[in-house]
């Protein structure tokens, strides 16, 4: 298992942060990652409740992967009572995959909720993403429900 150097990131992170934002959710631009990463950066905040980015670096010092992690007010599943961590993204470079380096991101995600108040963590990932739910449920986490969204224009 890779050791790797997990950090809370800092502005200076934010450009690499956005193009690892872009491989997870390519339906937005680096530019529009990079707008999202600097303001959560700046204010620890995503919308009205606190959050972090939470980085891992490779041996050469770059980022090889992420975990963005806030309070939400509920969470599937969870007690309603209380607020919960939330993984809202969480992404590994290919080549470091399976090192454990994923692991110590969640880690460091679960740290920084219980250090929230929070006693339970929750995250989602699309239906068809076997992978992620692999490595939801090597970590401990358990499927809550599943769900297809529909829309309609009228």
């Amino acid at each position: 298992m890779t050791n790797p150097g997990i950090r809370n990131a800092g502005s200076s992170d934010a450009e690499e942060i956005a193009a690892m934002m872009a491989l997870l959710w390519p339906e937005g631009s680096v530019e529009e990652h990079r707008h999202e990463a600097d303001e959560l950066l700046r204010t620890s905040m995503c919308g009205t409740l606190p959050a972090a980015i939470i980085v891992a670096e490779g041996k050469d010092r770059s980022l090889v992967g992420f975990v963005q992690v806030g309070l939400r007010s509920h969470g599937d599943g969870c007690d309603v009572a209380r607020a919960v961590g939330f993984i809202e993204g969480w992404f590994v470079a290919e080549p470091s995959r399976g090192s454990g380096i994923g692991r110590a991101l969640v880690r460091a995600a679960e740290a920084w909720a219980r250090a929230n108040g929070c006693v339970e963590m929750a995250s989602d990932a699309l239906i068809d993403n076997e992978i992620s739910h692999r490595a939801h449920e090597a970590l401990g986490f358990e499927v809550i429900d599943r769900c297809v969204h529909y829309r309609k224009k009228l």
